[in-house]
């Protein structure tokens, strides 16, 4: 299944750490204070090898947002955080079939994902513990057998049979976090190439990376989560789809594709209901694109907030009802709020800069109801729209 040959200090705590999963057991169980565990523990393993066990703990808490069996799968930090979530992960799958390479596979959450898909992948990493986090992560989802696991840099890896998918280090060495292309490992120029080597793939990105125009003949899906942006991945080659651009929302699924400027929406008063875009369409640009779809308007050029005189429902919207609409004004939105049943409100802003809490501090919340305060600009002037939120699912 693997060819890791390389064996670092840091490989060889972690197969030590495996080798006695009598110490995770005993941490679950432990109801005492942390030092105490810590003193027990260390009575009897080594320091590193404890330390190691409880920073496994903790991240394997951590990881129930990402992964259905997270208290079986190995993580260190930063691959944890840098993980596509199981969902998003068997999302993107969909899409790959035969012989796969994924590239810079981190603790292997797409690699998995991939193999679930029926296909047969090649992992490489040029982080040897990465190697190794994945060989086992893919042997505690049952794909061992279709997971073969390479510790190189791709760099050095010649094959460029079958498909890619590629997710470039955001975080290089012990560096930031960055969002420009041309700062990853691999950087820009790399990625392009192997655009043109393997006959289809994806590249996984940063939403708020510098994507546009890098990537000719490919299609860019932004990918949200329960109403949070996580992925922009670049569909390349065999792979791509037949529009420029795509939003989809997770866990529903719904998506759309096409050219953004394909549509034009116009502007309008606002109506009964006021509707905040899911993130991933307005990072796609399909705001007008969907509101043409389902009969919507803008409230300004320069927003993305769009309305209806009648309710409309979509994964792709969240949707509040009007109760007034006054001038960005403090004494008219107090007076507004006092007309109000409000115990606790929701302040919402795109483009105009609004100080929340010292807003919040000043408006009257003496009710029991959940109340919207949503800042926006309408016809050139900003607005302030006082509303409740209407029942949405992703």
């Amino acid at each position: 299944m693997s060819d890791l040959l390389l064996d670092d200090a840091h490989c060889q705590l972690l197969r030590e750490l495996r080798g006695v999963p009598e110490i995770m057991t005993e941490i679950a169980l432990w109801s005492g204070s942390e030092m105490q565990l810590q003193e027990q523990l260390r009575a009897r393993y080594s320091v590193d090898l404890v330390r190691s066990a409880l920073s496994l703990r903790d991240l394997r808490t951590r990881a129930v947002e990402k992964f259905a069996r997270a208290d079986q799968m190995w993580f260190d930090t930063k691959g944890l955080e840098q993980a596509t979530s199981e969902i998003v992960a068997a999302h993107k799958a969909k899409r790959f079939s035969g012989e796969v390479w994924d590239f810079c596979c981190g603790i292997g959450a797409d690699s998995i994902a991939i193999a679930n898909a029926g296909c047969h992948v090649t992992a490489v990493d040029i982080v040897p513990a990465n190697a190794l986090r994945t060989s086992w992560n893919a042997e505690a989802h049952d794909v061992g057998a279709r997971v073969a696991v390479r510790a190189a840099d791709i760099a050095a890896v010649t094959e460029r049979s079958g498909l890619l998918h590629i997710d470039p280090d955001r975080r290089p060495g012990a560096g930031r976090r960055v969002i420009r292309l041309e700062e990853c490992q691999p950087d820009l120029v790399t990625l392009q190439t192997l655009t043109r080597e393997f006959a289809g793939g994806a590249i996984k990105l940063s939403p708020a990376s510098n994507f546009g125009g890098k990537f000719d003949g490919s299609e860019i899906e932004l990918v949200s989560l329960h109403g949070e942006c996580k992925e922009a991945t670049v569909w390349f080659g065999s792979l791509a789809g037949e529009f420029p651009y795509r939003a989809t929302a997770l866990p529903s699924g719904e998506t759309l594709a096409a050219d953004p400027l394909s549509a034009w929406t116009n502007v309008g008063e606002i109506g009964a209901f006021v509707y905040d875009p899911d993130p991933s369409i307005v990072r796609a640009g399909l705001v007008d694109v969907l509101a043409e779809r389902l009969g919507l308007r803008r409230l300004d050029d320069a927003e993305e907030y769009l309305t209806s005189d009648e309710l409309v429902s979509s994964p792709f919207l969240q949707a509040f009802s009007v109760l007034d609409n006054v001038s960005n004004n403090e004494r008219e939105i107090r007076a507004a709020f006092r007309q109000q049943s409000f115990g606790q409100v929701e302040i919402k802003c795109r483009h105009i800069p609004v100080n929340v809490e010292a807003t919040r501090r000043k408006l009257s919340l003496e009710g029991t109801d959940s109340g919207v305060l949503i800042f926006t600009r309408q016809a050139g002037r900003a607005r302030a729209v006082i509303c409740k939120r209407e029942s949405w699912k992703r």
